[in-house]
C-alpha cells in the first residue's frame, strides 16, 4: 500500500495545569473546532474522542492510567471526516503522540508505529502522517496470542467493547514490527487537487461494494502497474501519460463509482490530452475525495472536475495541496 502525506495539519495543543482541580478520573477536557460546521459531533468525553483514547492506551500501557493532571487538550482539525483523506488516521497517529508526550515515555517513531497499527489498520495512512513524504507500507503477521485481550480502544484488530473504560489492568502492548515502511521520491514538480464532494462515504460502505473475490486478470491489471507507478512518480520532470497510465485501477475504483455520482465520467474524461498539466487522477482512500496530480493549470483542472461533479448534484470544495515532508513534530512552548 502507497499513502502521501499532504500539506493539511491535525493540530493537538496541550496545556498541562496543576494547580486546576481535575475534570474527571483521566485528568483531562477536551475542545474542538475545525473551518467545517459539518464536521461537527467529535466526542469530547477523553475515553471516546479518537486523540485521547488512544493516547490513554499508550499511557495504559506504559503503568499510567490517566494524563497529568490536569491536561487541557485542544483539537483543531480542517482535515473533512469521512472524505477519504486519512482524518482517522492522523488523529490515531497524533493519540500516540499526544500519550508518548504526557507520559514523558520517550518513544521512537519506529516504536510509534507500532501503536499506531494496533488501532488503525490502515498502514499507508498512519505512515504518511507519522513519517511524512510518500511511503509504502505492509503488514505483517500479527501472533493470535496478541489479540486475546479487548483493552484496545477503537480498533479493527478487536472486536468490541474496545477499551475505554479503565478495568485496572494493563492492556497488551504491541508487537514490534507490526508493519513495513519505506519512502519513495517524489517529483517535486507534483501538487494535488483535492475536490471534496460535500457528502461521506464510510468505510463500512466503501468495503461492502468491493467483490469477495477478483479475476487474475484484473489483479494482474493492478500488479503490472505498482512498480510502473513508483517509478513515474519520482521521475523529474514528470512524464504525465507514463503516471496517468500507471494510477489506472481495477479492483476498486469500478465498484465504489456507484457511492461517488460524476467519479465514472471524472476518471474518463479527465486525461493529460485533455487537460494539459494533470498527471494522474484517482479516489483518495475509499473516497469520495478525488485526487488529481499535476503541475500546472491547477484552477482549470478543479473546474472541470467540478463541473462533472455539479451535473450529478454534488456540490464541492477544493484544495491545492503539496507533499508533505516531516511527518508529525512536537513543538514544545514554556
Amino acid at each position: 500500500m502507497i499513502g502521501l502525506a499532504l500539506s493539511i495539519w491535525l493540530e493537538v495543543n496541550v496545556t498541562i495545569d496543576s494547580s486546576k482541580p481535575s475534570p474527571n478520573p483521566q485528568h483531562c477536557s477536551i475542545s474542538y473546532t475545525s473551518p467545517s460546521p459539518k464536521d461537527t459531533g467529535v466526542p469530547l468525553d477523553p475515553e471516546a474522542n479518537l486523540i485521547t483514547r488512544t493516547a490513554l492506551y499508550v499511557l495504559k500501557c506504559h503503568g499510567q492510567r490517566s494524563f497529568p493532571q490536569t491536561t487541557h487538550v485542544h483539537i483543531h482539525n480542517p482535515i473533512p471526516l469521512g472524505r477519504g483523506l486519512g482524518s482517522s488516521g492522523a488523529a490515531v497517529v497524533a493519540g500516540v503522540v499526544l500519550g508518548n508526550e504526557a507520559g514523558k515515555l520517550g518513544l521512537s517513531k519506529d516504536r510509534m508505529l507500532d501503536f499506531c497499527l494496533m488501532i488503525e489498520r490502515h498502514p499507508d495512512n498512519v505512515a504518511a502522517a507519522l513519517y511524512g513524504g510518500f511511503v509504502g507500507t505492509y503488514l505483517n503477521e500479527l501472533n493470535p496470542d496478541d489479540l486475546a485481550r479487548k483493552e484496545i480502544p477503537l480498533s479493527e484488530v478487536l472486536p468490541e467493547p474496545a477499551g475505554g473504560v479503565d478495568t485496572g489492568i494493563q492492556p497488551p502492548e504491541p508487537p514490534h514490527g507490526i508493519g513495513h515502511y519505506e519512502q519513495f521520491q517524489l517529483a517535486p514538480e507534483l501538487k494535488c487537487i483535492a475536490i471534496i464532494p460535500d457528502f461521506e462515504v464510510s468505510t463500512a460502505d466503501a468495503r461492502s461494494v468491493l467483490p469477495q473475490s477478483y479475476t487474475r486478470k484484473d489483479v494482474v491489471f493492478n500488479l503490472q502497474r505498482i512498480p510502473l507507478l513508483l517509478r513515474a512518480l519520482g521521475k523529474s520532470p514528470p512524464q504525465p501519460d507514463s503516471i496517468y497510465q500507471a494510477m489506472q485501477d481495477k479492483v476498486h475504483q469500478p465498484y465504489r463509482a456507484q457511492l461517488v455520482p460524476g467519479l465514472s465520467g471524472i476518471l474518463t474524461d479527465m486525461t493529460p490530452k485533455t487537460h494539459p498539466g494533470l498527471c494522474g487522477i484517482c479516489l483518495s482512500g475509499a473516497g469520495p475525495t478525488i485526487l488529481a496530480l499535476a503541475t500546472e493549470n491547477f484552477e482549470e483542472i478543479a473546474a472541470a472536475i467540478l463541473q462533472i461533479f455539479d451535473k450529478e448534484g454534488v456540490t464541492c470544495e477544493w484544495k491545492l495541496l503539496e507533499p508533505a515532508e516531516g511527518g508529525a513534530v512536537v513543538e514544545r512552548k514554556e
